[in-house]
């Protein structure tokens, strides 16, 4: 406990504990991430990332400071835009301490996919996260399919494609 004692800031300090609760808990931080687990909306509401089973899930975690985030954002609208009606559900969910940290950055974009907050990084645990953001891809069944760390232009048709896969296998079983 004294590691946690010496970090001064309040995210040094939660990191710090989320760490030794990986360390003491090793069951909890390891094993795919899942959907079953919920976040709020700005109004405080829990909202759980299993109600969007049964559609193709692109959950991607991100921070008002986070410079990358600022160019993932414009795509991830394109790709709501694009495939929202297909069965593409875009959660984007915000892990500022506070969640008013994430008014000015939001104010910079025009958003019509979820945005949920997770301010406490509960969320974010069973992620294992390495970096922001970091998206995760889930196919229709829930299943976890792909993991990106940061966002890359380079990369962008190729996160696209998986996505026109899932799309189209989702359409597949309904049939």
């Amino acid at each position: 406990m004294q590691i946690v004692g010496r970090i001064k800031s309040a995210a040094g300090r939660r990191l710090s504990m989320a760490l030794l609760l990986c360390l003491s808990s090793l069951p909890l931080c390891h094993g795919a991430p899942r959907l079953d687990l919920s976040a709020s909306t700005l109004s405080g509401e829990q909202v759980s990332l299993e109600a969007y089973k049964g559609k193709v899930v692109y959950v991607d975690f991100w921070a008002s400071w986070c410079a990358p985030c600022r160019d993932s954002f414009p795509w991830m609208e394109l790709m709501h835009q694009r495939y929202g009606d297909k069965g593409l559900a875009i959660v984007a969910i915000n892990l500022d301490e506070k969640r008013e940290m994430a008014g000015p950055f939001l104010a910079d974009f025009t958003t019509s996919f979820d945005i949920l907050y997770d301010p406490k990084g509960e969320v974010a645990s069973h992620f294992n996260l390495q970096g922001m953001p970091s998206s995760y891809l889930f196919d229709s069944e829930g299943r976890l399919v792909s993991e990106h760390l940061g966002f890359f232009k380079s990369k962008q048709l190729a996160v696209e494609q998986e996505i026109q896969s899932l799309l189209m296998k989702r359409a597949k079983d309904e049939n």
